[in-house]
């Protein structure tokens, strides 16, 4: 295939890129690098199927040639990101889109989109499953980007009813691996860096909150299966084993040896209290799971984070 990633030098991305190399095809990489890093990426110069178009995916794209896929990537995805890049966050997820949805439709390529857990906003259902449709504040700090994912799903779903076009939707719950950015905002980078460092490790709330882990590469595949299959509909892609956040925080402490109290913070607005994926549809119509167990998966994340912090 001749596959399109927007976002594709950011920590996701960049992984999804290597990942459709190491089967064939060819890959063109599209970033405007705000929070995307060419880093990321630096290893595929010169690579025979690989290219790099930085560009702005809100703005209209002209791609030449024939495409077979587009995975819709570009966002800010972290609360640091998107608090900071509110409007952009927005632009991406709906005038992005629909950029990405248009030349999707032009070239008769399949579209994924890269949504995300947040849909459920702090959900009154646990676990999350496919059919439950949120608790989302549309007014509040957060909602810059859970709207905008909440709008690239209606869009992609209105372009697959009305125009024809093959889409993909793919819920994505907390993921974690190399080449997350060490002032990330989220969790793991959070704690890892801070550990790191011999720096307090920051608690929000009282720890109590939930999130479920899911290394990069299960991610991937499981992301590769759903563009490969024939569900249309949207898909929980996550690790179903849950951790409160003190329980990580202290796993962080154990994993790197680190010497760093914990100290504690007010819970910022709309936090969700618990988040754990649903993975019954992804097994069942995929074959998908993850295979990651969180200590391996730290072990590598924390090689990475050791050379930066460095």
């Amino acid at each position: 295939m001749r596959v399109l990633v927007t976002g594709g030098a950011g920590f996701l991305g960049s992984h999804l890129c290597d990942f459709l190399l190491k089967r064939d095809h060819e890959v063109i990489c599209m970033d405007n690098l705000i929070t995307g890093n060419i880093e990321n990426i630096s290893h595929l110069s010169g690579h025979e199927r690989f290219s790099f178009i930085k560009h702005d995916v809100t703005e209209y794209i002209f791609l030449p040639g024939g495409l077979d896929a587009v995975l819709h990537f570009a966002s800010p995805a972290s609360p640091v990101d998107y608090l900071e890049l509110p409007i952009q966050t927005l632009k991406v997820g709906s005038l992005g889109t629909h950029k990405a949805l248009g030349l999707a439709k032009e070239k008769g390529a399949r579209l994924l989109l890269a949504s995300t857990s947040e849909v459920y906003g702090d959900p009154e259902i646990h676990p999350q499953a496919e059919d439950y449709w949120g608790n989302v504040n549309p007014i509040g700090p957060r909602g810059v980007y859970d709207e905008a994912k909440r709008f690239a799903e209606a869009m992609t779903m209105a372009y697959h009813r009305y125009h024809g076009v093959e889409t993909r939707i793919v819920r994505i719950f907390n993921t974690y691996g190399p080449r997350m950015r060490l002032n990330d905002g989220r969790v793991v980078p959070n704690f890892i860096s801070q550990a790191l460092s011999g720096k307090p490790i920051t608690v929000y709330g009282d720890g109590s909150q939930t999130r479920s882990f899911c290394f990069c590469s299960d991610l991937v595949d499981g992301i590769y299966r759903l563009l490969t299959s024939d569900v249309d509909t949207p898909v929980n892609i996550g690790n179903p084993t849950e951790f409160s956040i003190m329980e990580f925080a202290r796993k962080v402490i154990e994993i790197t040896g680190s010497a760093s109290e914990i100290i504690y913070k007010d819970l910022p607005e709309d936090d969700p209290k618990v988040r754990r994926p649903n993975i019954g549809k992804a097994r069942e119509l995929l074959g998908w799971e993850p295979k990651v167990e969180l200590d391996e998966g730290l072990k590598k994340t924390l090689e990475y984070f050791r050379s930066r912090v460095n």
